[in-house]
């Protein structure tokens, strides 16, 4: 009796079909491990596109005004409108500023029930018409007549000035006309009146300060003009006036070709004085 041969050829067909299977399994796997692989590829450079410093705000902060370009942006004689004299130490007119035979230091000198007004009246004549600048600061001082003009340039906290700009550019409104007492003159009448400016800077407020009063027995009325100019963090400011009246025309020269000189020195150049020529 012949024993009978095992059959084999089902287990050898099972076999190739699970290796078969293996081989799919694992070709779908590496497919599958390629596809994430170049997804999370495709996904990574999105991100890292988005991320990239061209899409970062790389603005820098304007340039810096120094002691020098302050002291260059400073107006002559020659940019402005009539005989002006260049004067000494204008630093000194708040505490000390005989014009004839009125002191307008002590004309000025008293007392707001409004602190906004108060710190307006604190700071004519005076170097902190905008506050108290931050950084480079230069003044001179001018006279023709009757009239004095101080002319400052400086540089400020940039939060500071625009706080700064916006209560001057509401005092012909909330300080239209107020009374100051104290010292030795009696009660003082102001009243402010806005006064347009030359389209000059990044923002700019004029306005017309009068105060009538008593100085010495005699009726005095004291204008002022009073101008300041922004441009980025730096800013120029104009007083002019005195007891004849505020010449408009020499503040808007002031204020336009102050802005210009200092315009130049914050591009880097150093301006020279010229004829003022307004329209």
């Amino acid at each position: 009796m012949t024993t009978p041969r095992p059959i084999v050829r089902s287990s050898r067909v099972l076999a190739v079909v699970l290796a078969t299977g293996t081989l799919l399994t694992t070709a779908a796997c590496s497919d599958a491990d390629d596809s994430t692989s170049a997804g999370s590829e495709t996904g990574a450079a999105a991100v890292a596109q988005t991320e990239s410093p061209t899409s970062t705000d790389t603005s820098s902060p304007g340039p810096v005004l120094s002691e020098t370009g302050a002291r260059n942006a400073l107006i002559t004689a020659a940019d402005l409108e009539g005989d002006w004299t260049q004067v000494d130490k204008p630093q000194q007119w708040r505490d000390s500023l005989l014009v004839g035979q009125v002191d307008v230091a002590a004309f000025l000198n008293g007392k707001s029930d409004a602190a906004d007004c108060q710190q307006l009246i604190d700071s004519l004549y005076d170097e902190t018409l905008l506050g108290t600048p931050s950084g480079a600061s230069a003044l001179n001082g001018f006279e023709q007549g009757d009239s004095r003009l101080l002319y400052q340039v400086a540089a400020y906290q940039q939060a500071d000035l625009d706080k700064s700009m916006k209560s001057l550019q509401s005092l012909p409104d909330t300080c239209d006309q107020f009374t100051v007492t104290g010292g030795d003159n009696g009660d003082r009448t102001v009243q402010v009146v806005e006064m347009e400016l030359p389209d000059e800077g990044d923002a700019r407020q004029g306005m017309t300060v009068t105060v009538k009063g008593d100085s010495g027995g005699e009726s005095v009325t004291l204008t002022l003009d009073v101008a300041v100019v922004r441009i980025g963090a730096d800013a120029i400011t104009v007083t002019n006036g005195g007891l004849g009246g505020a010449g408009h025309d020499a503040t808007k020269a002031a204020a336009q070709q102050g802005t210009q000189r200092l315009k130049d020195v914050l591009a880097g150049g150093t301006p020279t004085p010229t004829p003022s020529g307004i329209e």
